[in-house]
């Protein structure tokens, strides 16, 4: 049937998610251009890239079940210092715990090419957890993929470039000939049994309708042809896509999942999207991809990797429980225990003001916040942190703390409450302060640490009489 005819003879269908009759606006073939599509009106590369807009809208389409993917032991070792075999079997089981019962954290993909690259899959995989699964990632090369039939591994990432600055710049082809490459690598992975995961590289830069969309529809005839699952992953490599409404594509993460799901008919389940943080949007555009019809999304622990970093990990699992009002089975602890192996196992220090697990995400240094946290924590906590991460608020005690600061910090390091919390009138508080005045008044610029603090506190604390234990305050005899 030719083309002209293909396209009188669409199909008209029934929507059973809006019961309307629909007929396919286009036809999705491959455009094979002779010059390479870089959109350089917005990727003008001496300047600041440019978000244009169509004001072409798309609709929510949230699956109703989303989850989350792993790849710190991809590309959150691209950026550092490899991790040892101990190392992420230890990080792998806190994973699987953090994911609960339900398996929230779905996978974790893993380089081949080392030696300690396959010890730690095959340590991995002997611990038969169900999840998070144990995946792999290569390059569309045949030499790649024996790699993955020796481990028999049960999925694989392939890396498919999708953007003409990657085909045609990168890899010296043509559309065409990318297209049938790819083709061919997934095939071949299908021959074996292995369900292929494609990365489409740099999908923000990407001829959407011209390649991506033509792509997509080819994998999911072999997906059909073989009973295979075939996924796609949209990699957001350069951090380009923006979560504004009506913003145009290739930069609409919207607009992006829509056409995979709608245009090329993959369905959510085996939609995936894989975002980088150079523009400040990596947690914001892949809850994004949740909303309009991406049921995975990829992350990596405390947002390590390439460059600015990918999604964090964290973020997801508090986005997740916002979009559905449940953490469902997951194990938000274990994020606490994560950042405390990665600072006293392997040498990270997060930063500290960044959210849940920075040393400084929920500790205030404002007297006046310090008041509000005295008299109730909710008005300057975003949650209950203590319950969710071990972490309780915190004031950090300095020249600006005031009283309420100093007993905030007493309360919360002794574990004081209900009748046994100081109040900002107590003498040990009041003393503090004085003590903590002084400190300041002759010249010092740092904040008291808690060993300062429990020292003096120690001090004051058998002037006044009293003994300040875990829980209570006891008077000497």
């Amino acid at each position: 049937m030719s083309e002209v005819s293909a396209f009188q003879n669409r199909p008209v269908t029934m929507n059973n998610k809006n019961n309307l009759l629909q007929i396919e606006e286009h036809m999705y073939i491959l455009d094979d251009v002779k010059k390479p599509n870089v959109f350089r009106n917005m990727f003008p590369y001496e300047e600041v890239p440019k978000i244009p807009f169509n004001d072409r809208i798309v609709p929510h389409n949230m699956p109703k079940d989303i989850w989350i993917t792993d790849t710190t032991f991809r590309d959150g070792q691209q950026s550092r210092a490899p991790y040892t075999t101990k190392q992420i079997v230890d990080i792998f089981d806190m994973l699987h715990k953090l994911g609960g019962p339900n398996g929230m954290i779905r996978q974790s993909e893993f380089f081949l090419y080392s030696k300690s690259d396959r010890d730690a899959v095959y340590k991995c995989m002997e611990r038969g957890y169900e999840f998070p699964e144990v995946t792999s990632w290569i390059r569309a090369s045949e030499e790649d993929f024996k790699l993955v039939k020796e481990i028999g591994m049960k999925e694989t990432g392939i890396l498919v470039s999708c953007s003409d600055y990657h085909i045609f710049l990168k890899l010296k082809m043509t559309r065409k000939q990318a297209l049938e490459h790819y083709l061919s690598i997934v095939r071949s992975c299908l021959e074996e049994g292995i369900s292929p995961r494609c990365h489409l590289e740099d999908i923000t830069r990407a001829d959407i309708y011209g390649f991506v969309v033509p792509f997509c529809v080819e994998l999911m005839k072999l997906k059909d042809e073989y009973g295979i699952p075939v996924k796609i992953r949209a990699c957001d490599t350069m951090g380009y896509g923006v979560n504004f409404s009506g913003a145009v594509i290739p930069r609409s993460v919207q607009g992006i999942i829509y056409a995979i799901n709608t245009n090329a008919g993959v369905p959510s389940e085996l939609i995936e999207w894989h975002g980088h943080n150079d523009f400040y949007k990596a947690v914001t555009n892949s809850t994004t991809a949740w909303l309009y019809g991406c049921s995975s999304v990829n992350t990596s622990l405390f947002g390590i990797g390439e460059r600015t970093g990918n999604t964090p990990l964290e973020a997801m699992v508090f986005e997740y429980a916002q979009l559905k009002g449940t953490l469902d089975g997951m194990d938000t602890t274990v994020i606490t225990d994560l950042a405390e192996y990665y600072e006293k196992e392997i040498g990270f220090t997060v930063p500290a003001n960044t959210p849940f697990v920075g040393k400084n995400f929920n500790v205030t240094r404002a007297g006046i916040h310090a008041d509000g946290l005295l008299k109730n924590e909710e008005i300057y906590n975003i949650f209950d942190t203590d319950k969710f991460l071990r972490r309780p608020p915190v004031s950090a005690v300095s020249n600006t703390s005031g009283l309420a600061g100093i007993a905030h910090w007493i309360n919360i390091h002794y574990k004081l409450k209900d009748e046994h919390a100081l109040s900002k009138s107590s003498p040990l508080v009041t003393k503090i302060k004085e003590w903590v005045d002084n400190e300041y008044a002759n010249g010092r610029v740092t904040v008291m640490t808690d060993k300062e603090l429990v020292s003096e506190i120690k001090s004051v604390s058998k002037e006044l009489g009293i003994v300040v234990k875990e829980g209570e305050i006891v008077a000497v005899s």
